[in-house]
Formats: structure tokens, sequence, C-alpha cells
């Protein structure tokens, strides 16, 4: 296969021009302009196309095994995929949870048997996601383990988290926490402030996070340790971090689009579509956010993809699960709130979403776009106008804050191991 004039936007190795790509046997066979097609080879016009690495998403939940009706291994990689993304890297807390080997090849075979996406489980910290005991590490990675992370629960003891971000760390792996004083968030809803007041809701208040991350940045300082801080949602959490990140301490995080797209003003009633967690915050928070993306105090953006089934998330808000789908309109919501506004150039973003990611957690063949490595690759049309149509999600949650947005920008092609797997 021939991609023909297309624009390269590589952040790995600052390239950014039109170029033509030879795809074979799944491989990047050469990069270069003007390239002549062979006979027997498939040839593609993407004059006016951005080529871009494939997009990775760190931290997201496919719910199987156990939560099978909110989404499933085949059906969130196909969310994925239609989203652009050619690497995915799902979380344990699912029933079983994903914390010993044998869930562990269970996951990885299910999504060998769906597609050739690049599938990077996230292990959990400890055991049942419990707090009490940690997994046993040196089996998990063996067995495919990207990372380890409770997510969806705060690891709290502090003695524990201490010494398994030592015994992690001492085997070249990475800890990514869900931030959270539980004690704070219990029984919230939505953010603590003027919304929550007015809807007569329990308020989430944003030290609930931020205290966390403070407690969590002592832990790494005394142990010297490498850690990576979850969906990022508060001013004062970055500030801490960037903090931490000018003091030499080995810490990376990430944020969600919708903390840089929405804050708790647009929640105007009882609507569970809007919750998630961490909550949507002010318009204080979101600027911090932005503002954090740019300075590279936030080094990722991830999609948090939590999908829940339209009944859950139909139930009264204090009831409803938290959690939204985000494959199919992370692209779309970092291109139109970030680049199209001179936020972000497009190289930043893109980074953002491909080869920072890849580089926190050592994602061979991902990441990049060089001769001989992988063809995992995705075209985007910058400017495409397109109305977010939650109905029509790949996802089996098909219900989003975003529905009905209009957004500038998606994917158009979505080429995993040099074959094309969806066409926008």
């Amino acid at each position: 296969m021939l991609l023909k004039n297309g624009k390269i936007v590589n952040p790995k190795n600052n390239f950014e021009d039109i170029s033509d790509i030879r795809i074979e046997n799944g491989k990047i066979k050469e990069i270069s302009e003007n390239l002549a097609p062979y006979t027997d080879e498939e040839t593609i016009n993407l004059t006016g196309k951005i080529i871009v690495p494939g997009l990775i998403d760190m931290h997201c939940h496919l719910r199987e095994p156990g939560f099978n009706e909110k989404e499933t291994i085949k059906t969130g990689i196909a969310s994925a995929i239609n989203g652009g993304y050619t690497a995915i890297c799902p979380m344990a807390n699912t029933n079983p949870q994903v914390d010993n080997a044998a869930t562990l090849n269970y996951v990885i075979s299910k999504a060998k048997e769906v597609s050739e996406i690049g599938f990077y489980p996230i292990c959990a910290v400890t055991r049942g996601l419990e707090g009490e005991k940690i997994v046993n590490v040196s089996e998990l990675l063996s067995n495919g383990a990207a990372a380890f992370s409770d997510d969806g629960k705060p690891v709290e003891n502090m003695y524990l988290l201490k010494e398994a971000l030592k015994y992690i760390n001492s085997h070249n792996s990475l800890i990514i926490s869900h931030s959270e004083d539980s004690s704070l968030a219990h029984g919230g809803v939505i953010n603590e402030g003027k919304v929550s007041t007015r809807l007569g809701l329990k308020g989430i208040p944003d030290i609930t996070e931020s205290l966390a991350v403070a407690r969590e940045l002592e832990v790494v300082r005394s142990t010297n340790g490498r850690y990576h801080f979850a969906h990022i949602s508060t001013k004062r959490s970055v500030e801490l971090i960037r903090q931490a990140k000018k003091e030499g301490l080995n810490v990376t995080c990430e944020t969600a689009p919708h903390y840089f797209s929405l804050t708790e003003d647009d929640i105007i009633d009882y609507d569970a579509k809007y919750k998630v967690n961490p909550p949507l915050r002010t318009k204080t928070d979101l600027e911090a956010v932005i503002k954090g993306l740019q300075d590279g105090t936030i080094d990722v953006i991830a999609t948090d993809h939590a999908p829940h089934t339209v009944h859950e998330k139909q139930l009264p808000v204090q009831n409803a699960p938290m959690g939204i789908a985000g494959f199919e309109t992370a692209l779309g919501l970092t291109l139109t709130y970030l680049v199209h506004t001179g936020k972000l150039t497009l190289k930043e973003a893109i980074k953002k979403l491909t080869s920072a990611p890849s580089d926190i957690l050592n994602l061979e063949n991902q990441g990049n776009i060089k001769e001989g490595a992988e063809a995992n690759l995705t075209v985007i049309d910058l400017n495409e106008e397109w109305i977010v149509d939650a109905s029509m999600f790949k996802s089996k949650c098909r219900i989003s804050p975003f529905d009905k947005y209009k957004l500038k920008g998606r994917a158009k092609m979505t080429i995993i191991k040099g074959k094309i797997i969806n066409i926008g």
C-alpha cells in the first residue's frame, strides 16, 4: 500500500511535512517524497489529510470480564478504532479484577480474537483492588502487564503505596494513580460549588484530588520513584505537579478531554450524562488544565473511556454511575478545543495522544512513524466539521454529554499493522 501526498506530523522526531509512505508486510517500508507506485500495490491519495502515529489511549475501561452489558472487549476495541486509536490500555477494575495471570491472559486472548490493535492491559496494584496486598508484579509483567493501577479506587494506605512504588519501579514499571481522598469524596455527586448548591446535590470538593496528589508526591519524593497521575482536573493539582517536575521528581500526568471542554456550569439539571469521576470542575480549573497542557505539566490526553448502560445513566443522578464514553469524541474534542483555538499546535496535541503515552509506558511499535516500524497510523481530516451522534457509537455506551456537539476534525482512517481497519 502506498499513502500519497499526506502531511506527516510525527512529534517523536519533530517531523512535519508532506510525504509519501510505502507499507509492506505490515511495516513502513519507505518514507519519501514522490514515491512511484508499484504495479501491484494499492495507492491512496491523502492530499489535504494529516498522517500521524496511531493514537494511543493509556487509560480506558472495557468492562469485560464481569460487566459485559456495559461494554465488551469487542465493542470497546471497535469504538477505539472508530476514534482513530491503534493502541489502548484497559484498566483492571473488572470482575474478576485483572490482578492475576489467568485473568490477564483471558483479556489479552479475547482482544487477539477481535483485532490486532495494540492491547496493553494495566493490572491492579493490590489484589482485588482492596488496598491491602500487593499483586505478584513479576508474574504479571511476564504475562503482558503494561503498568499497574487500582484506578476506580485510590491506594490510600501510604505505607503500602510506598512499598508498591519501590517494588514496581524495581521491575522498571509504573504505577498510575487514581488520586482521591475517599473520605472527602464519599457520597458526592458533582463538584462542590455553586451548581451542587443550586441543585441540592452533595458535592465533591476539589481538595479531594489535590490532597491525594500532595501526599502521593511526598511518597514519590521519599522513594525517588517514577509515578503517573491519572485524570487530573483541578488547578491545585496542576500546580503541585508542575512544582514537583521543577524539583526533579520523576512524575507524569494526564487529563481527559472533558476537563478542557466542559465545566460544572454545563450541568443545568440532574442529567447523569455529566457525572464523571473526578467531577467536572470550574472554569478556573479548566483554564489551569489547558495551561498545564501548554507548558508540559500535563503530558498526556487520555480518554478515561468509562462506559455504562443507557439505563444506568438515566437513573436519578444520585444513583447513576460515574463515567462516559470517550473513544469516539476524544480526537475531535482535542482538535476543536485545543488546536483550532490556537491553545496547542497540532504537533503538540498529537504528541499528547501518541508519542508521550508511548514513551511513558515504553510501548514498542507505537507512537512513531519511521522506516522499519509497524505501520500503526491514524489519518486525520483536520477541517471536517461533524455532529456527534451518540446513537451511532460503536461502543455499547450510546449516551454522551457531547451528543449533538459540532466538532471540527476527526479520524478518517485507522491503520493497524499496515491494514486499514476503519474508514470514517
